[in-house]
């Protein structure tokens, strides 16, 4: 069982690194394509790839594992519209444009 586990590391993990590197230059390659043309901007090179994608991820929080589509706001929301009255939760809906559930077709 280790030893699967072993060669599953060994695998991986160059591939993972080899990605990294390829989405650098990536980045990089996009950058210098689409900026310089479209906005007069500077060419830029590796690192600097790689400074725009940290500054992207400090700046929208992307890259990381959502539950599904509508991630945490979906949860959050659902969590609020639970501890809600059914006056409030109706009030709240007509609000945002949606239909209440009692007035869904099929609804008992």
């Amino acid at each position: 069982m280790r030893k699967r586990w072993h060669k599953k590391v060994i695998f991986i993990a160059p591939l993972a690194i080899l990605a990294m590197v390829g989405f650098g230059f990536v980045v990089m390659y996009l950058w210098n394509w689409l900026v310089p043309a479209l906005f007069g901007g500077h060419t830029i090179g590796y690192w600097q790839a790689w400074g725009i994608i940290i500054l992207s991820k400090i700046l929208f929080g992307g890259f990381h594992g959502r539950s599904g589509p509508g991630g945490r706001w979906k949860h959050s929301m659902r969590e609020r519209l639970e501890q809600m009255t059914p006056e409030e939760r109706e009030k709240l809906l007509r609000g945002m444009g949606c239909r209440p559930e009692s007035s869904a077709p099929g609804a008992a």
